[in-house]
């Protein structure tokens, strides 16, 4: 499994499925603390065709390049859904946050062979990394 850190400085493309445009919500606080750590970030909501000013994105396949790293900032449920699509896509990392991951998720990450990385807090981790911790 990998570590926060690791990812964090050696990827630089990242995807937040659940992006959201309530700056109270955590699918804004991600996709903005990446923003901040000056990585390239594409936010995935169909609801939304833009958030703080960045295009967004109705589904993983929709979007321009391959992400190095998909976070999720969705219901459990919903993470699990979406680990095949992750899988299809070719695409490295599936991260997903407490509060977003089950066992299921987990189950079919491995399941589909998908390195993952879960119960880490990827705006956490970001700050730690920032104050050299």
């Amino acid at each position: 499994m990998m570590q926060a850190e690791e990812i964090l400085k050696t990827k630089k493309v990242f995807a937040v499925a659940g992006a959201n445009q309530d700056p109270e919500k955590y699918g804004h606080e991600v996709l903005s603390a990446l923003v901040a750590g000056g990585y390239t970030v594409f936010p995935i909501n169909p609801k939304y065709r833009e958030i703080d000013g960045i295009k967004c994105y109705g589904s993983l396949k929709d979007l321009p390049e391959k992400p190095d790293v998909v976070i999720s900032a969705l219901a459990p449920g919903n993470t699990e859904r979406m680990v095949p699509q992750v899988k299809e896509l070719g695409i490295e990392i599936l991260w997903i946050p407490p509060g977003c991951w089950s066992n299921a998720a987990i189950e079919a990450c491995q399941k589909n062979d998908l390195k993952y990385l879960h119960d880490v807090c990827p705006v956490g981790s970001l700050q730690m990394m920032r104050l050299g911790q």
